[in-house]
């Protein structure tokens, strides 16, 4: 346990056969366990935080987000929103590096990565909007060398293949000297870079555009081997689990037995995927959930964390034999430790108006097989 954390204690739940949700109720989920070992605490509540991302950086950590005053419009029916930056030596103390605006655009969705020549790589959303209207939303990027001063956001570029204004590549994920991205909008394709500016288009992913597939994320096995995880919004709504070799052309899919918000997953050193993502219960209220799986795409519904109201997009870091989670919620607003020994999960304040970014910690062995 990590000094200055109050311990969250979690209980596991068994694996969701049917699809509509955990086989226990909210209350047992949330009950005690003294041998899950959860830390929660509350790392930043300026104004409207959101879609978090973690990575380490020469030798430090960074966490990146949409900082707004709201998920989308101001009460002027402005979307502004920044990409706050902040760094930690230890992960216990924040503050912040940098912030990231663009005149006209509204930044969202923040990812960090850090590139083969060693900067520190943002990769955002970047939407237009014309009398509340989405008009277009074309991707940006800015990096950093050093973690403090970034580069002015400016928008990535395509290829012949790509020519709209309406993609948005969500996520990078470097292997050796290439990144790989998805971006969905008028495509659902997978491209990759070698600068995280230029972007070339490796395949139209053979998913079903009837089911809006969008934020997708990608991570490799040690022997090269590419895995996909996929939201999607319409249709069954059931997110997509993918495996590809390289060179990345040919996919074989799964369909999971869940909706899916802001998924993210880890493929931990022991071989186990744990995964997050945003839970709406049969009672409609929205937790974060943690799911543990396989590289096959099998997964079961294992904890939830203190969230709720507009909550989700979790980042993951495996530091030593401890996992740690970013994710942003509006179940409360007061900085500092979270206690959530003896909480209700349906009492949790939910205000629309602010959100915080939040980290969990929590040991290896809670979430392997």
């Amino acid at each position: 346990m990590r000094k200055g954390l109050s311990v969250v204690l979690i209980s596991a739940v068994l694996a969701c056969g049917s699809g509509c949700g955990p086989k226990q109720d909210v209350e047992n989920m949330a009950g005690a366990a003294s041998a899950a070992g959860f830390g929660v605490s509350c790392i930043w509540n300026e104004g409207y935080s959101a879609f978090p991302s973690i990575t380490v950086f020469n030798g430090k950590y960074y966490v990146a987000f949409r900082e707004a005053k709201s998920h989308v419009f101001d009460e002027n029916g402005s979307a502004a929103g920044k990409a706050r930056i902040l760094v930690s030596d230890d992960g216990e103390k924040w503050t912040s590096a940098g912030l990231i605006e663009k005149e006209g655009y509204d930044l969202r969705d923040p990812k960090l990565s850090v590139t083969p020549d060693n900067r520190l790589m943002v990769t955002m959303g970047g939407s237009v909007y014309e009398d509340r209207v989405l008009v277009k939303f074309i991707p940006q990027v800015s990096f950093s060398s050093d973690g403090r001063s970034f580069t002015p956001a400016r928008a990535v570029v395509f290829d012949e293949n790509i020519t709209d204004e309406r993609e948005w590549i969500w996520r990078v994920t470097w292997k050796g000297d290439i990144g790989y991205g998805v971006t969905y909008g008028e495509h659902f394709a997978l491209v990759s870079t070698r600068d995280g500016v230029h972007y070339d288009f490796v395949k139209e992913l053979d998913q079903d555009r009837a089911n809006a597939p969008g934020e997708a994320t990608i991570r490799f096995t040690p022997d090269g081997r590419m895995l996909m995880m996929v939201r999607c919004d319409s249709g069954d709504c059931k997110g997509r689990w993918g495996v590809s070799d390289y060179p990345y052309t040919e996919w074989t899919w799964q369909t999971m037995e869940m909706h899916l918000g802001g998924p993210d997953f880890i493929l931990l050193e022991n071989g186990t995927v744990v995964a997050g993502t945003r839970y709406s219960f049969p009672s409609g209220r929205n937790k974060t959930m943690i799911l543990r799986g396989t590289e096959k795409g099998d997964f079961e519904e294992m904890y939830l964390v203190p969230s709720g109201g507009d909550t989700s997009y979790p980042g993951f870091l495996q530091v030593g034999d401890t996992v740690w989670m970013v994710y942003y919620s509006c179940h409360g607003s007061r900085a500092g430790a979270v206690d959530g020994t003896m909480y209700d999960f349906d009492s949790l304040r939910a205000d629309r108006h602010q959100a915080a970014i939040y980290m969990a910690r929590f040991p290896v062995s809670a979430v392997s097989f």
